[in-house]
């Protein structure tokens, strides 16, 4: 994005994949937004950063045309998505009636309150909330249409769409969850533009209609020679079949060359290894333009398919708390993801290390991103995503220490009408759902019970099996003992911590990750249940940390006083 653009992106940073290649599916963005496949993220990235403006300066909804214009520049990595291109031009201020209206002018309409009201209610029962909250949104921007008496035509459907959206935005643009959970609810109504799809309907009837008029007018032996022309025709016409990299392409993702990929990872003449699983071994890299990426080299005993899972995941799926795609490299048997680089890498080369530095402030940060990733994943548009591998060394972590959920190989979806699906049982043992290794009956509670043995590895800072432990101090056995009285809780605490927690908020992690591994799906919380929970004792660790700070501030200000005496 280019600097002269008045817009802050740095709240909600635009992340893309890498290039959107070959991705001009034409889509009808949150119902009414006439657009392309690649320009989703983008939509989302622009409505943003106008909540942002919008709640700093309290006035119009949309920036006049020639701020608009200055932030027409591509996204970074992802030159070919830009206002322009995406379709955004008339998306300023004073194109339409619409475009001038002001958030004061907005929050006076009855209906715009029931939209707020609906939309801050997305929380545990997610598909219903969201429902609730597009149908409120749905009737205010009927009501901006009634009240300016404009004519209903798509354009101005679209920016009113849009202006509403924004307002609902606008007063909590702070509140991370709510945002994302906000526009995750609004990409639900994306759908493909029917025009679109009638006209490519109607095109390929033609070839059909032809042929049935000439099998019917032709002779036996006119048409037998007709068919003969055209086979020749065709040999002539047909390329040979040849490995392309046209074919080889990543869709919606920059496609890395063979040698590409060599030098990023030759850069520092000597490969850094990051990391060894069953999939493959994941190399540091650096881009030409000097950018860090993890490069994961797929075993070539891999699954073909598993791969094509991994990309298909990685690029359709766009979270803060999940490891990014930049692109793939797909070079006959040769197979690679360029990955989001995390360079403290992965949570169990931190919390099982001898000298922990995970206070309980991190460890608590840590369980309410991985939920929140998860909720996201849960939630899907197009169904619930079960991951099949949540553990430890599947967390990576940021500089700062914000987790990012990874390794997407066994990732499964369900469709939105499926609850359960029976497949072959993969994943980590310790983590894996006892119910899905006995009957391979996948679900998303297979996931919360990963999560739940995860939990109680951060709080107590074990591993899922230790040889040296008998069976009553083996970790699930463990918790639940603590939960239901027959040891006290410091018997579950990381002794590392040293008493530094909230242990309110301690007994109520543990009590959810209990029931997180209960050995029946059934008795498991949903993920909307486990998130409220992490949040709450997030929210509760703020706070704390709030008023700590407020406390020790008199006596940092009392020793740099000293300090300069």
């Amino acid at each position: 994005m280019v600097a002269a653009c008045m817009l802050n992106f740095t709240s909600y940073p635009y992340q893309p994949s890498g290039d959107c290649i070959g991705d001009h599916e034409k889509i009808k963005l949150w119902g009414s937004i006439s657009s392309t496949l690649c320009c989703r993220n983008a939509l989302i990235a622009f409505s943003e950063a106008l909540a942002v403006q919008l709640h700093r300066t309290n006035g119009d909804i949309f920036v006049q045309r020639g701020a608009w214009r200055k932030c027409d520049g591509p996204f970074l990595r992802q030159e070919s998505v830009s206002i322009h291109s995406c379709g955004f031009d008339d998306f300023y201020y004073g194109n339409s009636q619409c475009s001038s209206l002001s958030l004061t002018e907005i929050k006076s309409e009855p209906s715009y309150q029931d939209a707020l009201k609906a939309c801050s209610n997305i929380g545990s029962s997610f598909d219903d909330s969201c429902k609730k909250c597009t149908d409120a949104i749905r009737n205010a921007v009927e009501n901006q249409l009634e009240l300016l008496q404009r004519e209903k035509n798509h354009t101005e459907r679209a920016i009113c769409g849009l202006a509403v959206v924004i307002s609902v935005a606008a007063p909590t643009v702070d509140n991370h969850p709510f945002i994302a959970d906000l526009f995750s609810c609004m990409s639900s109504l994306d759908d493909l533009d029917p025009g679109y799809s009638k006209k490519k309907c109607a095109l390929a009837k033609v070839p059909a209609s032809v042929v049935i008029v000439i099998i019917i007018l032709m002779l036996i032996f006119i048409l037998g020679k007709y068919v003969t022309m055209r086979k020749r025709k065709c040999k002539k016409q047909l390329p040979k079949a040849v490995k392309s990299k046209e074919s080889n392409k990543c869709s919606g993702l920059y496609s890395f060359s063979k040698d590409e990929i060599e030098n990023a990872m030759s850069c520092n003449r000597k490969r850094k290894s990051l990391g060894k699983g069953s999939a493959g071994e994941v190399y540091e890299g650096v881009l030409p333009s000097g950018q860090v990426v993890a490069i994961k080299h797929i075993n070539k005993s891999k699954s073909p398919d598993s791969f094509k899972r991994e990309v298909a995941g990685l690029s359709r799926i766009r979270h803060p708390n999940l490891v990014s795609m930049v692109g793939c490299c797909i070079d006959d048997d040769e197979q690679y993801l360029v990955l989001e680089y995390c360079s403290a890498g992965n949570l169990a080369q931190h919390l099982l290390s001898k000298d922990s530095g995970l206070t309980w402030e991190k460890r608590v940060k840590i369980l309410r991103d991985c939920a929140f990733a998860l909720r996201y994943l849960h939630h899907y548009m197009d169904g619930c995503i079960v991951h099949r591998d949540i553990k430890l060394t599947n967390i990576l972590l940021t500089e700062d220490f914000e987790p990012k959920l990874s390794d997407f190989g066994l990732a499964k979806i369900l469709g939105i009408e499926e609850s359960k699906v029976f497949t072959d049982v993969r994943g980590t043992i310790g983590y894996m759902d006892p119910e899905y290794m006995i009957n391979a009956k996948l679900t998303c509670a297979s996931d919360i019970y990963s999560f739940g043995i995860v939990a109680l590895q951060i709080l107590s800072g074990q591993k899922v099996f230790e040889l040296d432990l008998d069976a009553s101090n083996q970790l699930t056995r463990k918790a639940k003992d603590v939960s239901m009285g027959k040891r006290p809780l410091t018997d579950f605490e990381d002794p590392r911590l040293e008493g530094n927690l909230n242990r309110v908020d301690f007994e109520s992690i543990l009590q959810i990750a209990v029931l997180c591994v209960a050995k029946s799906s059934a008795g498991r919380p949903t993920i909307d249940i486990v998130f409220d929970e992490m949040e709450r004792a997030w929210k509760n660790t703020l706070a704390h940390m709030v008023r700590l700070h407020s406390y020790l501030r008199p006596f940092f200000h009392i020793n740099t006083i000293l300090n300069r005496g």
